[in-house]
């Protein structure tokens, strides 16, 4: 049981539809397919105009700094994925100045206002919706309503490579939504999706930049159902397919179900005794703190066929991650915390009764 947060496992009906003939990309045929999952994507994705490009979700990062960055940006590092914004500002020669706080800790909004009213220069906002490193949420809706109301040309620049497809996010003051194909959307990796608002698709017009990842130039041809290089074709079929069954079955009943699956898990484990770690934590994923998690995890996956991932850098060792991107069904998330209370009773950390399941029960079923 694939439960990390990344690469997800891939639906049945979606290794169906990409295993289908190989299509061209500059044909009729291949276009019709590109116009029809571009139109979901924009459904799913809230905003008036999107991109498909061939990369995984770090270079959608990568463009959308260097795309819509023309003076400064101010990046929110509270993880390994903020810290990348920063790497790239770096890489491309793009000041930046950075907010930095425990993987735990989410930004104060004070300090980002703070940031954006003492440096005019700062024209761009890069932050994570959901911090994955260590499972936390960013209050970015609320971020990006009030720097819009201090200056609305500052572009809001948002990762929501694991938080697209699992909960609604208000897009109203977003700039550049960001996601990736192997999160929430059920795709092997190699696609990266971006939102653009109209404020973003003007900025374009003047500052666009790089080759490869020139979105101007992408973005004109993406309008007319085709892309400036090569298309992955077979992602393309996949996520059209996967789009159109979620539509099917309605993307609120997926956000309901998400964030029920998410707090049943965080309440299950909180039950026998696992401190949930982040402050503010995400509904993609349940993170926990244990200095137990390498052995935790072991036995899961050795024992239990649950495959979960554990911590980076200072992390490694001390927690452990439950995905919940996806649909993954209540009985997997019911397993998973069963497990758990499992394993812990196999290396002596405490006797199972099955509480984790009880609980997980009572709360999912409320």
């Amino acid at each position: 049981m694939l439960l990390t947060p990344g690469p997800t496992p891939v639906p049945e009906f979606v290794r169906a539809a990409m295993a289908t003939e190989t299509l061209h990309h500059r044909t009729p045929e291949f276009e019709a397919i590109f116009k029809n999952t571009r139109e979901l994507l924009l459904e799913i994705l809230d905003m008036p105009e999107a991109l498909m490009l061939s990369s995984s979700g770090t270079g959608a990062m990568e463009a959308c700094v260097l795309n819509l960055t023309a003076k400064k940006s101010l990046t929110i590092n509270s993880g390994k994925f903020g810290e990348r914004f920063g790497k790239i500002c770096k890489a491309m020669n793009i000041p930046n100045t950075e907010i930095k706080n425990p993987w735990d800790t989410p930004v104060n909004v004070e300090d980002v206002i703070n940031a954006v009213k003492n440096d005019p220069e700062i024209d761009s906002i890069c932050i994570q919706i959901c911090e994955s490193a260590g499972g936390l949420r960013h209050p970015v809706e609320e971020i990006a309503a009030k720097v819009k109301a201090i200056n609305s040309d500052i572009i809001i620049i948002a990762d929501g490579i694991t938080a697209v497809g699992v909960e609604k996010i208000d897009t109203t003051n977003i700039d550049a939504l960001i996601t990736g194909s192997q999160k929430a959307l059920m795709l092997p990796p190699g696609l990266a999706m971006i939102g653009l608002s109209d404020k973003a698709v003007a900025k374009l017009e003047t500052n666009a930049k790089g080759y490869y990842f020139n979105l101007a130039t992408e973005l004109k041809n993406q309008r007319k159902n085709t892309t400036a290089w090569t298309a992955a074709t077979t992602l393309i079929i996949g996520l059209g397919a996967i789009l159109e069954k979620i539509k099917a079955d309605g993307f609120e009943n997926l956000y309901t179900d998400t964030k029920k699956r998410a707090e049943a898990s965080r309440e299950a484990l909180k039950a026998i005794g696992l401190p949930v770690y982040p402050k503010t934590p995400a509904d993609s994923m349940t993170t926990i703190y244990s200095e137990k998690s390498n052995e935790i995890r072991k036995v899961l996956k050795n024992k239990y066929d649950v495959n979960i991932a554990g911590g980076q850098d200072d992390l490694n060792g001390k927690i452990f991650r439950i995905n919940h991107m996806g649909l993954v069904a209540s009985f997997e998330a019911s397993w998973a915390v069963n497990a758990v209370e499992k394993a812990m009773d196999d290396l002596g950390i405490r006797t199972f009764d099955g509480t984790a399941n009880k609980v997980f029960m009572e709360t999912y079923f409320r």
